[in-house]
């Protein structure tokens, strides 16, 4: 293919540019395989798709990592009203989700872990807190110190107050010595999971089990980290707080690729407000490659709404970069500011428009980089 030629231009992500020796060092927080993957979901992992695969046209070489949350009280709760073991159910929701990331598309990340297999991981991260004075050990559960962490990520504290309570954390635990405390390791009592630890039984906190993986796959650091726009706060926040306080090590990412919000009527896409669109149903009379582009010729920053006709308008313009795709040409100018574009803060819109009006090879690179065959 042309584009292995090209030279790569310059990544740029989030505006900033990120110049890159070796491999790309990249983590991306996946689900907490309790519930079907609804399009909200789906947002998040076909940028990071399209993230990798521009990387690997341009010659870089991505590692990619994607965790599994399946140790979560969410999902612990949710299995236990199924009547289910917790272990069980987590793996039929991850079954299903693995099903629909395949049908869009997504292609499997070189790594990923499951938080139950790195409770030891997290253990040594709380004992790395508790020796560095950065955690505190009550009745069995070590509270990150996080008095800081809210100002940290540019939240005053009322809005960071709602998004911690949002997010199921309590700021009124009695046994914290600040509300913005969190646990890194939580003390357990039946019928929660338990893990023996220096501490008593317990569980991994969420914000550390991602914390945790990250080190132990990356080391101190990593190049870019992906997740929905949504874990800002608190979970990309105390992610950082705490791999940071651990390590002494900072920043612990280098870019954050934060993928904007899939709305419906300027709604959040969310179980708790049962507006939720399946990746299941719209596939049933959809093309993947129309679902992929929908979410896609957009900015990734960008919240958005999604409606019928944004689906409809997708397939039309899927429909004109086949067309264009079969068209003669071969414009190395337009192959080359093709991988361009997409190096530039992942631009899909202004890529599409340069293969839509070239056609030729240029359309069939960008139909094969962003995964629309």
């Amino acid at each position: 293919m042309g584009h292995d030629l090209l030279p790569p231009a310059p990544l740029r992500l989030g505006g900033e540019p990120l110049p890159m020796v070796g491999p790309v060092r990249l983590y991306v927080c996946g689900v907490t395989p309790y519930d079907v993957t609804h399009l909200g979901h789906a947002a998040t992992f076909v940028w990071v798709d399209t993230l990798v695969r521009t990387l690997r046209a341009a010659n870089m070489q991505p590692i990619v990592t994607r965790n599994v949350t399946d140790v979560d009280d969410v999902l612990t709760e949710a299995a236990r009203r199924a009547g289910s073991p917790y272990d069980e159910y987590a793996a039929i929701h991850q079954y299903a989700f693995d099903h629909d990331m395949s049908q869009l598309g997504v292609r499997r990340p070189d790594h990923e872990p499951r938080a139950h297999q790195h409770i030891g991981d997290v253990i040594r991260l709380a004992q790395a807190l508790l020796d560095r004075g950065a955690a505190y050990e009550v009745d069995g559960t070590v509270y990150f110190r996080g008095a800081g962490t809210a100002s940290a990520a540019g939240l005053d504290e009322k809005t960071a107050r709602e998004q911690f309570v949002e997010f199921g954390e309590d700021p009124s635990d009695p046994a914290k010595d600040n509300p913005f405390d969190v646990p890194v390791w939580r003390a357990s009592t039946d019928p929660d999971p338990a893990w023996p630890s220096p501490w008593g039984p317990g569980r991994p906190g969420w914000h550390a089990e991602c914390t945790a993986m990250v080190l132990s796959h990356y080391g101190s650091s990593l190049d870019i980290h992906a997740g929905g726009a949504d874990l800002a706060f608190p979970h990309h926040a105390y992610e950082s707080a705490q791999a940071e306080a651990a390590t002494g090590v900072a920043p612990f990412a280098r870019a954050w690729m934060r993928v904007g919000t899939v709305r419906i009527g300027g709604e959040k896409m969310a179980k708790s407000t049962g507006n939720l669109v399946l990746v299941a149903d719209l596939l049933k009379e959809h093309r993947p490659a129309a679902l992929r582009l929908m979410i896609l010729d957009r900015r990734w920053s960008d919240a958005w709404d999604y409606s019928a006709d944004t689906l409809g308008a997708a397939e039309g313009q899927l429909d004109a970069l086949h067309a264009a795709a079969g068209r003669l040409g071969d414009s190395e100018a337009a192959e080359r500011e093709v991988v361009t574009r997409l190096l530039d803060d992942v631009d899909v819109s202004g890529a599409l428009a340069v293969a839509l009006e070239s056609g030729g090879r240029p359309a069939r690179l960008l139909v094969q980089v962003l995964g629309l065959s």
